[in-house]
């Protein structure tokens, strides 16, 4: 756990208890532990998200697969271009 031993952890807490007082050190372990499991929550669903977006890449058309070098517009299926006839010519 972070290369901390035992008896280091045991002084970090003793000192805790010293400076904090034993009425305060509950309420930190309280809080430290709530904000530490809405940080674990948050990455998660950062993680989820991530999976969802790479799953709708994958789940894309099967030409998307065959040729790596298709456009963001080619892979939305974006009108195509003018045809040639409306095009003027000079």
């Amino acid at each position: 756990m972070f290369g901390i031993g035992m008896p280091e952890l045991l002084l970090i807490l003793a000192l805790a208890l010293i400076v904090l007082g034993p009425k305060k050190l509950p309420e930190l372990a309280r809080a430290l532990g709530k904000g530490m499991a809405e940080l674990r929550k948050a990455t998660e669903d950062i993680k989820d998200e991530f999976r969802q977006m790479e799953n709708e890449i994958d789940d894309r058309s099967p030409s998307a697969k065959e040729d790596p070098y298709l456009t963001e517009t080619q892979l939305d299926n974006a009108p195509p271009s003018p045809p040639p006839e409306s095009v003027e010519k000079k």
